[in-house]
């Protein structure tokens, strides 16, 4: 796929973030979704909390858009496991075919830190927590709303060096 298709794929994967995230947070209410494919939402969300609570990563013209690929990569391993979920999620998880090709060889060190995120934590909620209490469950939810709600894009170059910055970003902080 050539650049400019990517960086039209990327920027309106900015623009939909917000959107995005309250999707993948109705697979952890939905009777269609299994525990497999809640776990792999709020491990997938509770990164994009810890992304946003972190320093910045001093790429601007890129940020979210690790989240944007790492909501991408939880919606597919969430359809995989319960594939009637939610025809909204299932377009989400058609999407990571595009965060594989890009990153050919280093998809797979993303598909398994993502798969990590299920034991991990965010604002002192692990995925156990969401998911074993209805009200940690349903403030993370109200959380994922006034995030979506709150959203506003940045600004997103349409330069190709951004594709190069973003495949050594991914390359760099993925553990090996």
């Amino acid at each position: 796929m050539g650049d400019e298709k990517l960086l039209d794929a990327f920027g309106a994967w900015l623009q939909a973030l917000g959107r995005d995230a309250e999707l993948l947070g109705g697979l952890l209410t939905s009777d269609e979704a299994d525990d497999a494919a809640r776990k792999a939402s709020a491990g997938g969300l509770n990164y994009l909390f810890k992304s946003l609570d972190l320093i910045p990563d001093g790429i601007d013209d890129i940020g979210y858009l690790d989240d944007a690929f790492v909501l991408r990569v939880a919606a597919a391993q969430a359809i995989a496991s319960s594939p009637n979920a939610g025809k909204e999620v299932v377009q989400l998880a058609a999407e990571n075919d595009l965060v594989k090709q890009f990153l050919g060889e280093t998809y797979s060190r993303l598909d398994h830190y993502v798969t990590g995120l299920r034991t991990g934590a965010a604002r002192g909620r692990t995925v156990q927590d969401i998911l074993g209490s209805e009200d940690v469950l349903e403030e993370f939810l109200e959380d994922v709303k006034g995030f979506a709600a709150d959203y506003r894009a940045p600004g997103f170059s349409r330069d190709p060096k951004n594709l190069i910055k973003l495949r050594a970003f991914f390359d760099a902080k993925l553990p090996k």
